[in-house]
């Protein structure tokens, strides 16, 4: 059996590290139970415009070597690729694509603006790809404001009204027909962002009523119509939120009444959370086993792209894959030094992009590719115990290879051991250290 360790410290990332193997049995802290859980589908990002137009602003070799390095099988392999319907937090400015009130038939839909800037995002990714699949799926922020109330963005509510509902499923229509007319398979739409939150930036409230009326009899019988095979998912989903309706935006609010209207539960194949869905993943999985989940955004922290939060980033993973998620999405791939958003938000990133277009890899890209770049779609999840057991997370490859990640998120060196096969591996851990080890 072949064994390699990769170990990633503050002042040494990314070295190999040494691994004892020995036949000596005992001083075992980690064991693999046996079982298997959920299947990995990938780990990915989402495209914006920001991430963009910081990466036009890099030295050409290195914006090459960024989309190399994230995109490429054989190095980062992010194949799960959000993409935003219409504006995100992180656009240049707000916008979707029908401004034309009253539209009911999608005559002006247009993804133009897209074409300038998302478009060219995508394709620089798929370039990378070689011929290897990945999964998109695409959410939107905000409906056209003509079909809220009141007629803005950055807050209100969708008028539940029959010819706008009906409008509205024609627009997720006519989306992904645009996208595959310029070689983009949109293969998941996720109804809407965060729908238990009224913010400053893109959004709109939906209650869990809502999103069932709309699902069952509106949005699933327009992809019949039309033919299209992206399929529904219920999501990004961001409660129990505690936003002053702490009562009201929990498991029996969403996931639970949606997946119990049954015109609406024939639609959905998964159920995709973020933020403060965390509180809300576990019993989800637990009630609805049949469905996919995914942990659609990663937390975005300050902009300080700092040591700690990278380490918390690696808590957010290792609670989601333990509640049973296909994959990990990060939020902002690419991002200005500083991370500030067009409404005055800071927020990390994988890379920063100096003014003199020098490009930083920063402490949460290690954190994901520590995962991301052994562990492949269609990898299980293993089963452990022992005391690491809530600092690392265990893989098995299609190819029979296993992946082991863990964290030391303490002041001191510990010592790692577990026994595969007939043999013992022992390892010291750096302090504040990501490492993965790999058997072949």
């Amino acid at each position: 059996m072949q064994i390699q360790r990769i170990q990633t410290t503050c002042q040494n990332r990314w070295s190999p590290a040494p691994v004892e193997v020995s036949r000596a049995l005992g001083g075992e802290n980690l064991w693999f139970t046996g079982e298997t859980f959920q299947t990995v589908e990938g780990f990915g990002g989402c495209f914006n415009e920001l991430g963009w137009l910081a990466l036009q602003e890099a030295e050409p070799s290195q914006r090459e070597a960024f989309f190399d390095m994230l995109f490429s099988p054989d190095q980062m392999n992010i194949s799960l690729w959000r993409v935003p319907i219409g504006a995100s937090d992180f656009a240049l400015k707000w916008y979707s694509h029908n401004e034309t009130e009253g539209d009911f038939e999608m005559e002006h839909f247009s993804i133009s603006r897209d074409e300038q800037i998302l478009l060219p995002y995508l394709k620089a990714a798929q370039k990378r790809r070689k011929g290897e699949p990945v999964t998109v799926f695409a959410s939107p922020w905000s409906p056209p404001t003509w079909m809220k109330n009141p007629p803005v963005c950055n807050y209100g509510n969708m008028i539940m009204e029959p010819r706008y509902l009906k409008a509205y499923a024609l627009y997720f229509v006519k989306f992904i027909q645009a996208y595959e007319a310029h070689g983009i398979h949109v293969d998941q739409v996720h109804v809407q962002n965060e729908p238990v939150s009224s913010q400053k930036f893109p959004s709109c409230i939906w209650t869990g009523e809502q999103m069932a009326l709309f699902i069952g009899e509106y949005l699933g019988p327009a992809f019949q119509e039309h033919g299209i095979t992206a399929e529904i998912w219920l999501g990004t989903l961001n409660g129990q939120e505690n936003d002053g309706r702490l009562l009201y935006t929990g498991f029996d609010n969403y996931a639970n009444l949606v997946m119990n209207d049954p015109k609406a539960a024939r639609y959905i194949k998964g159920i995709s959370y973020q933020w403060a869905g965390k509180n809300t993943i576990h019993q989800t999985v637990a009630s609805f086993p049949q469905l996919r989940y995914l942990h659609s955004e990663v937390e975005c922290g300050d902009g300080e792209n700092s040591w700690a939060y990278a380490e918390y980033v690696f808590t957010l993973l290792w609670r989601y894959f333990s509640a049973g998620v296909c994959g990990n999405v990060y939020w902002n791939m690419a991002l200005k030094q500083g991370g500030e958003s067009s409404w005055g938000w800071r927020q990390n990133s994988f890379v920063t992009v100096s003014p003199d277009g020098a490009v930083t890899y920063q402490p949460e890209f290690y954190v994901f590719r520590h995962f991301s770049q052994f562990v492949k779609p269609g990898a299980v999840r293993l089963g452990l115990k022992g005391v690491w057991n809530g600092t690392a997370l265990a893989f098995q490859n299609p190819d029979g290879s296993r992946v082991l990640v863990a964290q030391n998120g303490l002041d001191v060196r510990r010592e790692l051991a577990f026994q595969i096969g007939e043999q013992v591996c022992r390892m010291t851990l750096e302090p504040h250290s990501w490492n993965t080890v790999v058997m072949e």
